[in-house]
């Protein structure tokens, strides 16, 4: 806990110092990368940063913690340590990692406030840094302890048993271990990293959701060509080639209990749903499941047919699509054309609404939400880029 004294340093300088954090995040970044550029080539999703993508969720995250310093609110802190540290155990983050940071952002922050950071200014945000990094390294020792690795060594290598095209621009991969051992176990609704060498010799790393059944000793992701991984992956992996890919991590789980369920996504976001939907069909679930999906055109849906097939395996389930492209089928509601309303559908208000998508998707769905009367306690959500900050800024998972 931090000390009251700081608390009302931070409440004073805090306006002045989160109007400077992008331009801080940009420093800290340029300063790190010069002294460690096998970070960026590495670790860092460097297309984020050519978008400026990381330096906004790292500000954001500063700004936010702080904020939650002089308005605490446990459930949108827990979110916040919890989203990231799944997210840094999937990359292999380790506590002394946290120092480096530190040296080059505390660096950054002096070189844009200059004078208006006085010992004791600095004394404050140095607490406040700490704090946080405390938290996550704790959370992400508790992480690697559960999943029976040591920290930061979540790194395997697998095969590529099976590659099956899902739309013209998604394809699926079954991956399986190498040398007759195990793959670890996962919760449905988690996802791994995936580091692939590139040309120029990076190694870069993304996260995909795995969407097979938990109970078999293989893995599935499905991946949509959109960037310099997704497209290595697209041209360069086939049967029989390996892959480097972490332990499964993250926190979009069901939840324990047998409240009916809505399972809402768009375009490759259905693949944690279609995650959550096998355990589901194994389990033989018999609570009311909504399953509602957007796209843009059924010729270009990701698992369109393995979509319907689970649905209909389960005994109280119904399945509702938009494509913002295509003839209206006269399906009745099944079927719509236009992007996702849900101004008419009915949802229970006992019901557990999980939402995986892109950032605008997950914004408007949950304002969609939020006027049908959903709690936002009853919202949980799947998302991989920076919009997880203001979606945990605005409410918790």
């Amino acid at each position: 806990m931090i000390s009251e004294h700081t608390k009302n340093v931070l409440a004073a300088t805090l306006p002045a110092v989160e109007g400077a954090l992008p331009d801080i995040a940009r420093t800290f970044y340029g300063r790190l990368f010069a002294a460690h550029p096998t970070l960026l080539q590495d670790l860092f999703n460097r297309s984020n940063q050519k978008t400026e993508d990381q330096p906004r969720v790292l500000a954001g995250s500063i700004a936010l913690f702080a904020h939650l310093q002089l308005d605490p609110d446990a459930a949108r802190r827990s979110f916040l340590i919890n989203r990231i540290a799944h997210k840094h155990a999937s990359l292999g983050v380790t506590a002394d990692q946290y120092a480096i940071v530190h040296e080059h952002l505390f660096a950054a922050i002096v070189e844009i406030l200059g004078e208006a950071v006085t010992p004791e200014v600095a004394e404050a945000w140095d607490e406040l840094y700490w704090e946080m990094a405390n938290l996550l390294i704790g959370e992400e020792s508790a992480l690697y302890s559960a999943a029976g690795v040591a920290p930061g060594d979540v790194w395997r290598t697998v095969v590529v048993q099976q590659r099956r095209q899902l739309s013209p621009d998604a394809v699926s991969f079954t991956l399986v271990a190498t040398g007759g051992q195990d793959l670890p176990s996962f919760r449905p609704g988690q996802y791994i990293s995936v580091q692939v060498p590139l040309d120029d010799g990076a190694n870069q790393i993304r996260q995909y959701s795995l969407t097979g059944p938990t109970g078999i000793d293989e893995w599935r992701i499905g991946v949509k060509r959109d960037g310099e991984v997704s497209t290595y992956l697209h041209e360069r992996v086939f049967e029989g080639d390996t892959l480097r890919v972490s332990t499964p991590f993250g926190d979009l789980a069901l939840p324990d209990d047998d409240a009916p369920l809505v399972l809402a996504s768009a375009g490759i976001g259905c693949t944690p749903v279609i995650g959550l939907l096998n355990h589901l069909v194994e389990k033989a679930d018999s609570r009311s499941i909504q399953v509602l999906h957007a796209d843009r055109s059924r010729s270009r849906q990701p698992h369109r047919g393995e979509l319907a097939e689970l649905v209909a395996a389960l005994p109280d389930a119904t399945l509702r699509q938009w494509y913002e492209h295509g003839v209206d089928t006269g399906a009745a509601d099944a079927v719509r054309i236009g992007r996702m309303d849900l101004s008419d559908i009915t949802i229970d208000p006992r019901a557990h609404v999980m939402v995986c998508g892109p950032a605008g998707f997950l914004g408007a769905v949950r304002e969609d939400l939020h006027g049908l009367g959903v709690a936002e306690d009853r919202i949980h959500y799947e998302t991989f880029g920076p919009e997880l900050l203001r979606l945990g800024a605005a409410g918790t998972d």
